[in-house]
């Protein structure tokens, strides 16, 4: 196994979902062993992101983000604002996420996805919080919205608006992203030996403007795809990372790093950064 100095990010990993309830203090364990030393725990509707909330605040180096996802893009409303609102105050709540559209699967109206979308971008915008990007299918409609709304952000997200999450856009829309703020999330799917598209856009993209996820329990990278995924592995996403830009895995982890404290300004809550 190549040796790695420096410490590694799970910049998305969905750690308050019940795939972990059996095993979720081994699960940060074994994060620890793998030299993770920063995790951020997207939300999906209101119940989850008080759960990513509640983990991070026992756990010094969890993080939270708090935001509905597309799927329950239904659930949003003025009752669930305010509490997101409320939510957000917590120091430990770094970004607004796991917020986008998804026309695959269409769980919810892509009308009642779009306007879920919107009103948690100008959340994100009034709270100075970055957004953590879910794309499925809809990048045209996802652009659209970034687009208009990163013209006007206060200076606190200047050059950090947020990150498309497990990113699967073509190079020329990722460059934009980049271009108008956003960071690129390199997850699981990187490693995989038949997505060649995907490794030419990941070596292309600068290396400051990209972060590493696990989207456990999702996504799980090769040799461990099909299994349930969890934070150790973001190493081995990192190894494939470092393998595409022709750098050390050292590299790879320090440089991933730096770009998720640039990103989500969580460095400031425990100088002994080793442990979880």
């Amino acid at each position: 196994m190549n040796t790695c100095s420096a410490f590694l990010a799970d910049t998305h990993c969905h750690l308050m979902l019940s795939d972990f309830d059996q095993d979720r203090s081994q699960v940060l364990a074994r994060a620890r062993e793998a030299g993770v030393n920063r995790l951020l725990v997207p939300g999906l509707d209101l119940a989850t992101s008080r759960s990513a909330v509640e983990l991070a605040e026992q756990h010094p180096h969890v993080f939270a983000a708090v935001g509905v996802h597309p799927h329950y893009a239904e659930t949003w409303n003025n009752v669930t604002q305010t509490e997101f609102r409320m939510l957000a105050r917590s120091p430990k709540v770094v970004a607004i996420g796991e917020i986008g559209l998804d026309y695959y699967r269409n769980l919810s109206r892509p009308e009642i996805q779009r306007a879920a979308f919107k009103a948690q971008l100008d959340l994100a915008a009034e709270l100075e919080r970055p957004v953590v990007i879910h794309n499925r299918q809809a990048i045209d409609d996802i652009m659209d919205h970034l687009l208009t709304w990163s013209m006007d952000l206060p200076p606190r997200l200047d050059g950090k608006a947020g990150v498309l999450h497990a990113n699967s856009a073509d190079l020329e829309t990722a460059k934009i992203a980049i271009a108008r703020g956003f960071y690129i999330g390199v997850a699981g799917p990187v490693t995989y030996r038949n997505a060649q598209a995907l490794h030419q856009i990941t070596g292309q993209l600068p290396l400051e403007r990209q972060i590493l996820e696990t989207d456990a329990p999702f996504l799980a990278p090769h040799p461990n795809r099909g299994k349930r995924n969890e934070p150790a592995y973001v190493r081995l996403i990192a190894e494939r990372f470092a393998e595409l830009h022709s750098i050390s895995l050292t590299e790879a982890a320090t440089k991933t790093s730096q770009n998720a404290i640039n990103l989500f300004n969580w460095n400031h809550e425990n100088e002994n950064s080793h442990i979880l």
